[in-house]
């Protein structure tokens, strides 16, 4: 059996995390690489995605992605289906991914719910409310992405239904 790797995509607020875990609880064997956490393991000297100085802050986000990468290796190696989320605005990232893993079935899931959603839902999580900032990037995300993966608008679908849809469409999320 082939080795699978998914990138849960989009903004903040759309609900990636909520999603890649529900996926990964549905897979016989799995690991859930949550983006935001690794990002989150520099300590001190951190800078935020779009702080200050910005070539800090550009360099912590490419060592973020490579590290995903490289827990998705380890974690494959061991047997797991990695389930990982972030925020990929172009296809760059994700060309990475596939060069760092050539031998993975990689499928891309982009979730679209919409700005208005993203905003409610972000006001609602009490451990971050950081989509606002973020909005810009929808976008950029649809010029860069909008033709790799899987998109689905999950506005008015429930969890289970999110990752039902992406299982029984894996072949449309595969790139």
């Amino acid at each position: 059996m082939k080795k699978e790797l998914w990138i849960i995509n989009g903004i903040p607020g759309v609900g990636k995390t909520t999603t890649a875990r529900g996926l990964a609880k549905r897979l016989e064997r799995s690991a859930h690489v949550e983006g935001d956490i690794v990002h989150e393991m520099v300590i001190g000297g951190h800078v935020h995605p779009g702080g200050t100085p910005e070539k800090e802050a550009n360099a912590q986000l490419s060592l973020c992605k490579r590290n995903q990468i490289v827990l998705a290796r380890s974690f494959l190696n061991a047997g797991f289906t990695p389930v990982v989320d972030y925020v990929y605005v172009t296809h760059h990232f994700i060309d990475d991914f596939q060069r760092a893993l050539p031998d993975v079935d990689l499928h891309l899931v982009t979730l679209a719910p919409g700005p208005d959603v993203a905003l409610d839902r972000d006001a609602h999580r009490p451990e971050k409310t950081v989509a606002a900032k973020w909005l810009f990037l929808e976008p950029m995300i649809k010029e860069n992405l909008s033709t790799h993966g899987l998109w689905i608008d999950n506005s008015a679908m429930t969890v289970d239904a999110v990752v039902d849809y992406m299982l029984t469409n894996q072949h449309r999320a595969r790139i």
